[in-house]
């Protein structure tokens, strides 16, 4: 790279430290390098910009995969990202997110793997792996404490030593020591210097100590000091709005507060990383050849029902028996406008969505499956469920949307300049079913105006003064107003978003609408009613984007709205109830013990409802296992601590975060890390175990193929010595599958950190261990002794 960096000027050496957009670096065409190309990706990559003609595969959430505990898994998951982001001409995926689940009020814990940082770790390297070996760069986020969103650009989190190098770094590290080729920084601050310009954590530890040789690149906007983000470790900052870089650290440089040596350090890692994904001339790419190309709604199905989790399943309710079933009853909002991602930069706009509602419809030909709303737990109006057409203004640019709603962030369609889009128009024609009042609704933000046929709506700006842009894409706001309208009379409604100059690359606006004539206690009345007549009712409840998204933590972990409500008066008129639980992290559920089964399915993705109706019957079994802990109440949980004081939030729990927290506080959760269901039963045969692996030998006793996670836990025997450690810890895992009667046997890795604390450096501590394999960690089946 020297000869390379020796043709530079300094101007162009700063030049590729920064964004010359939203999403990528310049090229330098006399040194043969093309331009590289981010993109958000945690479970489908969006490109450069919203592009209707070009959906993305959306894989389901994070929380998701992890539910799966299987490596090779994630694996695929990211070949087949890997083989979006090269049909999407992306060469480096903002992901995966590896932050901790310290509490669950964590606002973006969907986004997020695991309260444990052996399975967080485990399940990124396979990620990351799949990813690369399409030739596609990651980049393993957010360095560090980003485990929260409360303040996250300002706050300082304060985390002791011990629990920083066990917990929250080790999944970083992991992905480091597998060949991870980016790390993102964070937003906020770790132990009084914020993320961008942390030296200890980005040169000392990451660079120095662990040998990372790729790059490091901010959170956008997170950069946003000129000579501290250039000391303190970070390779490129991100976009090029507000971008603290550019002539501002040519100025540094020359005045020496930065010396070039250091520049031209990071240069290098930019070279290389152009290097590996091939836009580099003269360079060789780190991949030669590509994996196949993968199915993606398959993979999409797949890592769905392998996610979900049967947390209940009284008196064998599930599978259904199709055969038996005349009337199914399939309730909620969320039936039928499932949530199959995350608020936020997880966003993306799939090919299709299959709803639970179209999914136990089609897999259930002979039976009548009738819905009914119950409870809405959507703040907003959804969007107007028909075609529309959009003209960018200024630009004259139109195409079609199929519902009434459009969103991106960086790139215009058809790559338009956003300096001449002044404003964006969405036309429909609306024919009423009925006669009355119907409820239209402007959200997003900026200026709006609405009419339908000859009434103005609305007229009027949806944000306060001073927001950010940032702030509102998060966080939009909604106007409702009337018109009365006839049945079978067409109308038609058009809305107009103004934009400022400049300002197209941030875009959000919906239309939303509400039918004539309907009540929260009407709609409750009719889903009992439904529930009352037929052989089993499938209720699906869950989150809203205003409830779990990147921006903002809960407030609360009650499910929003009457949906409570609704499964206690569904179950009360038909014991086989069956709820489907549609949420991306943990939510309370007063209900759990007196319904006959309980789904847990995250947010499943594009093939939801596909995914569902084959585990629901029996065409698959529900694979998931709880990456996280489920409280029984919100007072029982020991970490909720998310909002700021004097700008800092201490994680002064220190090791004793999740289940390990749960352990030591003496409660018992609803559902216990690990936990999870399946349709066969397993007996533990025999454990033996070393220093290096546990060795687990189990039979399927039951009727039907199975496949069970074999969980290893490791604990003290005894009295903790010091320093204080979990009553039990997760040492490894191993997936295993086998038919009816057949005895398997799996080794499970037990890595040298099993063993260790940090105290000034890695300590294996002696003494007597008890090893155990289990189903769960509340469910041991074997226990070995181990002396060190």
């Amino acid at each position: 790279m020297d000869d390379l960096l020796a043709r530079l000027t300094l101007e162009q050496k700063v030049s590729l430290l920064g964004g010359q957009d939203f999403w990528s670096l310049p090229a330098i065409a006399e040194i043969g390098l093309r331009s590289l190309v981010m993109s958000d990706g945690p479970i489908g990559v969006r490109g450069t910009g919203w592009a209707p003609d070009d959906p993305s595969i959306a894989l389901p959430s994070p929380t998701a995969l992890a539910a799966t505990w299987d490596p090779a898994l994630a694996r695929k998951a990211g070949h087949l990202l890997g083989q979006e982001s090269r049909r999407k001409g992306v060469h480096l995926l903002l992901g995966p997110t590896v932050n901790l689940q310290r509490t669950p009020l964590g606002g973006r814990h969907f986004e997020c793997y695991s309260e444990d940082p052996l399975l967080s770790g485990e399940i990124a390297v396979g990620f990351v792996a799949g990813v690369q070996e399409h030739g596609v760069g990651t980049t393993v986020k957010h360095l560090v404490g980003n485990d929260f969103e409360t303040d996250r650009m300002t706050v300082d989190v304060r985390i002791g030593e011990r629990a920083l190098r066990e917990l929250y770094l080790a999944p970083f590290e992991r992905v480091v020591a597998a060949g991870g080729w980016g790390v993102m920084s964070a937003y906020n601050g770790v132990n009084g210097q914020p993320m961008a310009s942390n030296g200890r954590l980005q040169s000392d530890i990451l660079k120095d100590e662990w040998g990372f040789d790729g790059i490091v690149v901010s959170d956008w906007r997170a950069a946003r000091e000129t000579v501290a983000a250039a000391l303190g470790g970070l390779d490129i900052a991100m976009p090029a709005l507000e971008n603290p870089w550019g002539a501002k650290l040519v100025a540094a440089v020359r005045a020496g507060e930065v010396a070039e040596e250091l520049i031209d350090d990071k240069v290098r890692r930019v070279l290389r990383l152009a290097g590996r994904v091939g836009v580099l001339d003269g360079v060789p790419p780190a991949v030669g050849s590509f994996p196949p190309d993968l199915d993606g709604d398959a993979v999409a199905h797949e890592v769905a029902a392998r996610s979900f989790v049967l947390a209940r399943n009284e008196q064998f309710t599930l599978p259904l028996e199709p055969a038996a079933l005349t009337k199914v009853a399939v309730i909620g909002a969320l039936a039928t406008d499932a949530r199959v991602l995350g608020g936020g930069s997880a966003q993306v706009v799939p090919p299709h969505v299959i709803s639970p509602l179209d999914g136990l419809s089609r897999a259930l030909s002979g039976v009548d499956v009738v819905h009914a709303v119950g409870a809405d737990p959507r703040p907003f109006l959804p969007a107007l469920p028909q075609p529309a057409s959009i003209e960018l203004l200024g630009a004259g640019h139109r195409f079609d949307v199929d519902t009434a709603a459009v969103r991106w962030i960086g790139d215009l369609p058809a790559g338009l300049d956003p300096a001449v889009v002044t404003g964006l128009e969405m036309r429909t024609t609306f024919t009423p079913e009925q006669d009355g009042e119907h409820t239209f609704a402007v959200s997003g933000f900026g200026t709006f105006d609405l009419r339908v046929g000859a009434q103005q709506l609305y007229s009027g700006t949806l944000h306060p003064p001073g927001a950010t842009r940032a702030d509102l894409l998060l966080s939009p706001r909604e106007q409702r107003a009337v018109a009365k309208l006839t049945a079978g009379e067409p109308v038609e409604v058009v809305l107009r978003q103004s934009i400022q100059p400049g300002m197209a690359h941030t875009v959000s606006a919906t239309l939303g609408h509400l039918a004539p004539g309907v009540s929260a206690d009407s709609m409750i009345e009719e889903a009992v009613a439904l529930a009352a007549s037929s052989d089993v009712a499938v209720v699906v409840v869950g989150t809203t984007e205003q409830v779990e998204s990147e921006g903002f933590d809960r407030t609360s972990l009650s499910l929003p709205g009457r949906q409570d409500e609704l499964v206690v008066r569904v179950a009360a008129a038909n014991p086989r109830t069956v709820v489907v639980v549609n949420a991306g992290s943990p939510v309370l559920l007063p209900w759990a013990d007196d319904v006959a089964a309980v789904l847990l399915t995250w947010f499943p993705g594009q093939e939801a409802g596909a995914a569902l109706a084959d585990v629901l019957l029996g065409v698959t079994e529900p694979g998931g296992r709880l990456p996280t802990t489920w409280p029984r109440r919100e007072q029982d949980c020991p970490i909720l601590q998310v909002v700021p004081r004097d700008g800092q939030v201490a994680y002064d729990e220190g090791i004793f975060i999740g289940y390990r927290a749960w352990q030591r506080a003496g409660t018992t959760p609803l559902y216990a890390f690990g936990h999870g269901l399946g349709y066969t039963s397993w007996q533990y045969e025999t454990l033996s175990v070393s220093a290096t692996e546990a060795v687990v030998t189990l039979t399927n006793t039951g009727a039907r193929f199975g496949r069970e996670i074999v969980q290893v836990y490791a604990g003290t025997q005894g009295e903790s010595p010091a320093p204080e450690r979990p009553a039990r810890w997760l040492a490894g895992f191993h997936p295993v599958e086998a038919h009816p009667g057949e005895t398997v046997t799996v080794r499970v890795p037990l890595p040298p950190r099993t063993w260790q604390v940090w105290d000034e450096g890695w300590q294996t501590v002696p003494g007597p261990y008890e090893v155990t394999a289990a189903h769960a960690l509340d469910d041991p089946r074997l226990t070995a002794t181990l002396s060190l």
